[in-house]
């Protein structure tokens, strides 16, 4: 059944991977989304639905019972399509399946035959929940005690972790982490140096272990709260040597970051089509579509989430035409182009629908919160330099965009 889903077709009147989806998304997810938005919970129904559905594995390789979806499998737009339907029902729900997904697709990238055998049958078979952590931010914010970062060890038979990282999405959702630590000392993957990028490991942790805690009193944001994103702290962890996840530095290397910058634009394009969405059916029901003003509005709308769509299947047919250099860098434009229309299709939506779209029940003011909060995942401005140093031809890191 998985593998028919994949081709992407109906086959003997079975829906698609993407219709699935769609029906998931704007038939149950986008009603739960307010409640997992005020308790800061992770949505664990909604994963339990995906499972049932067939559609966890995604990104996980046709002969292992998934999908085969994603850059490494060349079938790239699938799943960024998916993304972008979950995210027009919840963003934080598809930052959630975004680490999920880019997950398995390292597995499938960098992971041996024992590894991925044995992890994607827990996906397909037992609805295992991935993510990847890095975050381990090296300055506090003014007022802030707490320090982040991790130390890593070599120990008998594989490593042993001390410290914590914030930003852990799916904290109390996931089964398994990706830990990308460096030896060299804190800082995750984005504040490694670069004479240290040939250790940065990436470690699968089972989140299980005992020696794992969870605080979730320092995750209170504006926006993206059922992303579940809190500190997570390791004590004395041990990472035995057959859950590292290829050679050391391999991620940095590979520039696989660069694979999933795109990835985060879907999420955002699912935004503005939520608003999209939501104008039409509010202008509709008001009466106000023989306005003049309105309809530029809604035309602005209509081109903007046109121009998104055409983006990503640019970047998507870029990578599944093995011209990943391109890709890389067409990523980035992407990413950049793409923030800056869903945050003018919101707006255009809340000028043409007014204050009342900003009252719950309505799902702009949320789409508000989540979108603003989401778009800091990578300043912007570091971005469009990475792209004008490209165009330039000079050195640029298509990655975490560092100067």
């Amino acid at each position: 059944m998985i593998t028919n889903l994949a081709s992407g077709r109906t086959v003997a009147g079975e829906p698609t991977a993407l219709q699935k989806t769609d029906v998931l998304a704007h038939d149950v997810f986008a009603g739960r989304a307010d409640g997992y938005d005020r308790s800061a919970a992770f949505p664990t129904e909604d994963f339990d639905d995906l499972f049932a559905a067939g559609l966890l594995g995604a990104a996980v390789p046709r002969p292992y019972g998934g999908l085969g979806f994603g850059p490494q499998q060349r079938n790239t737009l699938p799943l960024w399509e998916m993304t972008t339907r979950l995210a027009e029902a919840d963003l934080s729900l598809a930052r959630c399946w975004e680490g999920h997904a880019n997950s398995l697709v390292l597995i499938d990238a960098l992971g041996n035959e024992q590894q991925q055998r044995r992890w994607f049958e827990g996906v397909v078979e037992r609805g295992e929940i991935w993510v990847a952590w890095s975050g381990e931010p090296q300055a506090p914010k003014p007022g802030e005690v707490r320090t982040f970062g991790t130390t890593v060890a070599a120990a008998e038979g594989g490593w042993i972790l001390n410290g914590t990282k914030a930003f852990a999405t799916s904290a109390t959702g996931a089964r398994w982490a990706i830990l990308l630590v460096d030896p060299a000392g804190p800082g995750g993957a984005r504040h490694s140096a670069s004479g240290a990028a040939d250790g940065l490991l990436m470690l699968a942790c089972d989140l299980t272990d005992p020696s794992l805690s969870v605080d979730t009193s320092w995750w209170d944001p504006v926006g993206m709260r059922g992303t579940a994103s809190h500190v997570v702290r390791f004590d004395d962890t041990f990472i035995p040597h057959d859950q590292l996840i290829g050679e050391p530095g391999s991620y940095l290397a590979g520039h696989w970051q660069s694979a999933f910058v795109p990835h985060y634009a879907a999420s955002f394009l699912g935004a503005a089509e939520a608003a999209y969405r939501y104008a039409l059916g509010y202008l509709e029901h008001q009466g106000k579509t023989g306005d003049p003003h309105v309809q530029q509005r809604v035309g602005s709308m209509a081109v903007n989430v046109d121009t998104a769509r055409l983006w990503l299947r640019h970047v998507a047919a870029l990578w599944d035409e093995g011209r990943i250099g391109e890709a890389r860098i067409a990523g980035s434009r992407a990413r950049h182009v793409i923030e800056h229309l869903a945050e003018e299709t919101l707006h255009h939506c809340i000028r043409a629908c007014g204050a009342r779209s900003l009252v719950r029940p309505a799902p702009v003011e949320r789409i508000l919160r989540d979108l603003t909060f989401y778009q800091r995942h990578d300043n912007d401005d570091h971005i469009l330099a990475s792209v004008g140093r490209a165009a330039l031809g000079l050195a640029h890191d298509p990655s975490f965009h560092k100067p």
